[in-house]
C-alpha cells in the first residue's frame, strides 16, 4: 500500500478568553492574540485538503475550564479531525482550583479528539488505513504535587503494548515535552531541561525498538526538527509567541517503498489588533530578554560575572527571537572568543544533540524542508 496524505500542525495555542487574560511582566509570550491568530490559521487550513489536525498541547494559557470549553466548541466545526494531547498549561494542578481544571478533567472535554477512553489520558487511534497516532501525556506530578515533563510507568507499558501491535503501520507520535533535544545539552541545562522529557532515553530507545521515526512536539516555542539515530522530533513554535508558526506536512511513499516528509511553514503576518504582529512580537520578546540572557551567561558552561554578563546582554536581546524563528545563524565577532563561540552552538550550523560543528554550510531544515526517511540514520 502506498500512503499519501497531508496534515497541520499548530502547538501551543495558549488560547485565552479576553476575560482569563492576566498580565505577568515576563512573559514572552502574546497571550492577547491567541483567539484571532488561531481563527486566522483555521481560516488557512480548511482552504486545504487536510487529512487531520495536530494540536500537541498548550491549548490553553492555564487550564481554564472556559478555555478548554471554548476551544472544543471551536474545533467540533473544522471540516477535518482533530487530535489533542493536554500540556503543561493545560494540566497546571493535580486536583481542580479556582482558576484549572484537574488533571483528570483533560479528556473529558476533548472525546471527538482522541480520548475515545476519557478515564485515560493517553490514546492510539487510526488515522488512516496504514496509519497510527499515539498521542501521549507528557505531564506528571511528584510526591510533592509538583508538575514534572515525565510519562509514568503504567503509560510505557501500555505504549509498548500498542507499538508491539501496530504491525507494519506507520506510527506517529504526539507528545508534548521534547524527546530528543533541540537546544546545545537541553537535558542538563538549568535553563532548557524542563522542556524536555525527563525519560527521553527509556521512551526513544523504545521508539528505536519498533521503527517509529516522527514525534512531534511543542512547550519549547521554537521552530527546530531534530533528529537522533533514526527518530526525528518536529517541534513546532508557539502560535503567540513570535514568529507565531504553524506547519503543513505531507507524508510521500513510493512503489519502492521510499518515504518522505515534507514540511512547509507558515506564520501568522497580522490580525486586526496587529497589523504587523512579526515586527511588534519580535519587539515584544526582545523587551522581555534581559533577565533570560542574564541567566543564560551566568549559569554553566559560561558562568560570566554577572557585571559582565550586563554589559554583553543588551547586544542579545534578539537572541531567543532568532532562536525561535528556526534556521538560527549567529555571529557576535566582537564578543570575547568563549561567548562568541558558545553562541554560535545554539546556530544552524552545530548539531544540537552533540555541539559538533557541522561541514560550515548551516543545516536549514526547522522551517521548510523534505526529510527522507528511508535513507540512513540521522
Amino acid at each position: 500500500m502506498v500512503l499519501n496524505f497531508r496534515f497541520a500542525i499548530v502547538s501551543d495555542l495558549h488560547l485565552a478568553l479576553p476575560h482569563t487574560i492576566w498580565n505577568h511582566p515576563s512573559r514572552f509570550h502574546l497571550v492577547e492574540v491567541s483567539i484571532p491568530a488561531f481563527e486566522s490559521v483555521l481560516e488557512h487550513l480548511t482552504q486545504l485538503d487536510l487529512d487531520f489536525l495536530l494540536l500537541p498541547g498548550d491549548l490553553t494559557q492555564h487550564g481554564e475550564p472556559e478555555n478548554h470549553a471554548w476551544l472544543q466548541q471551536r474545533l467540533a466545526h473544522l471540516p477535518f479531525p482533530v487530535y489533542v494531547i493536554p500540556g503543561n498549561h493545560d494540566v497546571p494542578v493535580l486536583m481542580a482550583d479556582q482558576q484549572s481544571i484537574a488533571f483528570a478533567d483533560f479528556p473529558y472535554y476533548y472525546p471527538k479528539f482522541g480520548y475515545d477512553n476519557p478515564q485515560q489520558i493517553y490514546y492510539t487511534h487510526q488515522l488512516l488505513p496504514g496509519v497510527r497516532l499515539i498521542g501521549l501525556n507528557s505531564n506528571s506530578f511528584n510526591d510533592e504535587g509538583e508538575q514534572v515533563g515525565r510519562l509514568d510507568t503504567k503509560q510505557l507499558r501500555w505504549l509498548e503494548e500498542v507499538l508491539a501491535a501496530a504491525g507494519d503501520e506507520l506510527v506517529l507520535v504526539m507528545v508534548h515535552h521534547n524527546v530528543v533535544e533541540h537546544l546545545p545539552n537541553q537535558s542538563r541545562h538549568p535553563i532548557g531541561n524542563r522542556y524536555m522529557l525527563e525519560n527521553a532515553p527509556e521512551l526513544l530507545q523504545m521508539l528505536r525498538h519498533y521503527g517509529v521515526r516522527l514525534v512531534f512536539t511543542g512547550h519549547l516555542h521554537v521552530q527546530d526538527v531534530a533528529c537522533s539515530e533514526g527518530v526525528y522530533d518536529i517541534t513546532t513554535g508557539s502560535l503567540v509567541s513570535y514568529p507565531h508558526p504553524y506547519r503543513v506536512l505531507e507524508f510521500h511513499q513510493n512503489n519502492q517503498g521510499r518515504e518522505w516528509l515534507q514540511i512547509l511553514s507558515h506564520r501568522v503576518e497580522s490580525i486586526p489588533d496587529f497589523p504587523d504582529l512579526q515586527q511588534s512580537s519580535r519587539q515584544w520578546m526582545g523587551d522581555r530578554s534581559f533577565p533570560f540572557i542574564i541567566k543564560l551567561l551566568t549559569h554553566p558552561p559560561l558562568n560570566l560575572p554577572l557585571s559582565q554578563a550586563k554589559e554583553l546582554a543588551p547586544g542579545l536581546r534578539d537572541f531567543w527571537a532568532t532562536i525561535a524563528d528556526g534556521d538560527a545563524v549567529f555571529d557576535y565577532p566582537h564578543f570575547p572568543l568563549e561567548v562568541r563561540r558558545y553562541i554560535q552552538t545554539y546556530g544552524a550550523f552545530t548539531q544540537p544533540t552533540t555541539g559538533i560543528a557541522t561541514s560550515g554550510i548551516p543545516t536549514l531544515i526547522d522551517n521548510n524542508s523534505t526529510l527522507l526517511l528511508s535513507s540512513e540514520l540521522c
